[in-house]
């Protein structure tokens, strides 16, 4: 998804990050990771103590309504909570979910899900294939306005109606009777499957949607289909889940619920973890900078794979940065390798282009691989590239730069390094202002911020998630940046149905992104976490998002 910063994240921030939440309720996690609530039964004696995972969620989610909830944050929450056509597994592939089968037409282009029988709503209403069709047309709805609704451009009339330029009944997403949905797609596209896994498409009760337009503001009316229900939401401090007994593979299900804990500080969150009050860490600060030797020394850290991209954003509408030599100057003033061994201290990868690594491409190897290194450090290069675009621009003095970032301690420490290597590379003072995440979106969106921190993460498995993004007309770009040939490159791989071809025009299109610079990528995201070991099965998909409903406590 164009999973903003959260992240990336950005989101993807990927990825589905852990930290088990803090509490000295009677209802927070005791020292050895378990609740410590507990029923006491007949005759003095206490029953089983409720499996309940905390984890920390670091910050109020966005929005618990699918098409709204575009981030890290919101759709670690929802995609606990609601279930789309497919779920991702524990093989980062597709399975059946609330469609049981499906069929593929001969030319890729017709997709006819066929629905489980039984599946219900959490307020125990049946769902159906229209609930599907009215979601994923809501999420088009140009009134919706949905950062998310470009994810189904690939679907016929998807983008006209989105972009006002098409009627709603051209979209061809059609359900057939109860059990029956059919969607037909301009083009081919492989990555369909994994694509409706995704939060974007998850259905909603429509009934519940259009008698309550803040259904999804409050537990109390939230009404989801997935493995947990929300029972409560102390807004910017938790939000609890049960496990949802409707849900079709309960079964399954060994947990008796998650709380989603809002510590938006590493060190604070680490303490919450050692005393037991958390069970698992998310990897946005799971621990403070200081203490990562140590932890990595002593095995305490767990990583694996992850994907998405941090990087900053600038405005090529608002000065200096309406100038490429200016942009590209600060792109190389930055040491990403120092960035991630001295600052970050988790074990990422330093960007070397837009698109992170773990992406087959059939041209062999990895996508990232096979792309090369697209950007470098090199402070001589800044400084003649900075003096060149000055020259272009007129300068004799750079206009003030501040450079934005969202309010968090390991966020804090990145933009206090990027300002130390624009004086030490540049010799250019920039100022830093951090602001809380919404503020901070809002403003990119309305391109009000010269260079400001974002992330992305992954909604599918395919380099078009990732570069689709900078397309002039797509909102997820808030950089102000149009480049003709980008744009075509990205349309035609849409519409080319052979993969070969399809990566090259993608690999053509990412350099032209790192040449043009309306971004400065830092690091890719990998998956750093500190998790009991009385917690197992946590599922943390590098393209999607964090997953209990296979996890269990000892």
């Amino acid at each position: 998804m164009k999973k903003t910063s959260a992240l990336l994240v950005s989101c993807a921030l990927l990825l589905g990050t852990v930290l088990a939440g803090c509490s000295k309720t009677p209802d927070a996690g005791n020292a050895a990771g378990t609740p410590a609530t507990g029923t006491k039964a007949e005759a003095g004696k206490t029953a089983a103590k409720p499996k309940i995972v905390v984890y920390n969620n670091n910050k109020e989610p966005t929005s618990m309504d699918p098409p709204i909830g575009f981030d890290q944050v919101s759709y670690d929450i929802v995609n606990n909570a609601f279930e789309g056509l497919t779920r991702l597994g524990k093989n980062q592939s597709p399975e059946p979910a609330m469609a049981k089968e499906w069929k593929v037409s001969a030319d890729g282009k017709k997709y006819t899900f066929a629905l489980r029988d039984g599946i219900k709503w959490s307020n125990g209403d049946p769902v159906t294939a229209g609930d599907f069709e009215y979601a994923w047309k809501r999420l088009l709805d140009p009134k919706t306005a949905s950062d998310a609704a470009f994810l189904a451009y690939p679907i016929e009339g998807a983008e006209a109606y989105n972009s006002g330029k098409g009627p709603v009944d051209g979209v061809k997403i059609k359900a057939v009777d109860d059990k029956t949905l059919e969607i037909t797609l301009a083009q081919p596209a492989s990555w369909m499957l994994s694509l409706v896994s995704s939060p974007a498409f998850f259905p909603v009760n429509k009934a519940v949607v259009e008698k309550n337009p803040k259904w999804a503001g409050e537990a109390s009316t939230i009404v989801s289909n997935g493995p947990f229900t929300i029972t409560e939401w102390k807004h910017d401090s938790e939000l609890k889940m049960v496990k949802n007994d409707k849900y079709w593979d309960a079964a399954n299900v060994k947990l008796d619920g998650v709380t989603y804990k809002m510590v938006n500080d590493s060190s604070t969150a680490y303490q919450l973890f050692s005393t037991g009050e958390l069970n698992v860490s998310n990897t946005t600060g799971p621990f403070p900078a200081d203490m990562s030797d140590k932890l990595f020394a002593d095995n305490k850290v767990k990583v694996e794979d992850g994907a998405g991209t941090a990087f900053y954003r600038f405005n090529t509408k608002m000065k200096p940065f309406d100038n490429v030599n200016i942009r590209k100057a600060f792109v190389a003033a930055v040491d990403r390798q120092k960035l991630v061994d001295l600052v970050l201290k988790k074990k990422q990868k330093p960007a070397v282009g837009y698109v992170s690594p773990g992406l087959k491409d059939p041209a062999g190897g990895d996508f990232r691989t096979v792309g090369g290194d697209l950007i470098k450090f090199d402070a001589a290069q800044a400084k003649n590239l900075l003096a060149k675009g000055m020259q272009e621009a007129g300068y004799t003095t750079l206009p003030e730069v501040t450079l934005t970032y969202n309010t968090n301690d390991e966020s804090q420490r990145i933009a206090q390094a990027l300002q130390a290597m624009f004086k030490d590379n540049l010799g250019v003072d920039v100022k830093l202002q951090n602001k809380e995440g919404k503020v901070l979106t809002t403003e990119q969106k309305a391109l009000q911020l010269q260079l400001s921190r974002s992330s992305f993460l992954p909604d599918f498995a395919d380099p078009i998630n990732f570069l689709d993004g900078f397309q002039s007309t797509n909102p997820f770009s808030r950089t102000g940046w149009k480049n003709d040939q980008y744009d075509k490159l990205i349309k035609d791989a849409y519409n080319e149905p052979d993969d070969a071809k399809r990566f090259k025009m993608m690999h053509d299109a990412e350099k032209i992104l790192m040449d043009e610079a309306p971004i400065l990528p830092l690091y890719f995201y990998n998956n750093v976490y500190l998790q009991n070991d009385n917690v197992t099965g946590v599922v943390l998909h590098p393209f999607g998002f964090i997953d209990f409903k296979w996890a269990d406590m000892k």
